[in-house]
């Protein structure tokens, strides 16, 4: 990471906010969707469904959400950065700590529109393994995985 400042720790619900808002902003702008979701939805999804079934790291800089990665051993669920940050180094940290944690294969899903996240995810040794559009967006989408 080029940002000494930034920090990677696990989820805490005090960043419930702050996480929802730079992950709607950051998704918004990768895919030109508002989202469907009402704001206090997306904060019961994270705390209540998201967090049951997957680990949650948060990448901070002087306390403020800059990017977060959902992921189990299996799968990462979510990796967003704040549009602001994007490019820096922060995306890499927080999927390292994924691909750390997995059972050395790693599944994901990215949107057809999503250029950056696809190059992303390719430059970082995932292979695209199907595509399709089974998501609420009813966007085109890409499956990846990875394998150590």
């Amino acid at each position: 990471m080029t940002d000494s400042n930034i920090k990677i720790v696990c989820y805490n619900p005090k960043y419930a906010k702050q996480t929802v808002q730079m992950w709607r902003d950051s998704k918004e702008k990768a895919i030109g969707q508002k989202e469907k979701h009402s704001f206090e939805n997306h904060i019961y999804f994270l705390n209540h469904l998201l967090l049951k079934d997957y680990k949650i790291e948060l990448a901070l800089t002087r306390e403020q959400v800059v990017g977060f990665v959902a992921f189990s051993d299996h799968e990462i669920s979510q990796l967003y950065v704040h549009v602001d940050y994007q490019g820096k180094g922060i995306g890499l940290a927080l999927l390292n700590k994924a691909k750390e944690s997995s059972s050395g294969r790693l599944i994901l899903h990215t949107f057809e529109i999503n250029l950056a996240a696809q190059l992303f995810y390719e430059r970082n040794g995932f292979k695209i393994i199907s595509r399709g559009h089974e998501n609420e967006e009813n966007l085109p989408d890409i499956k990846y995985e990875w394998k150590k």
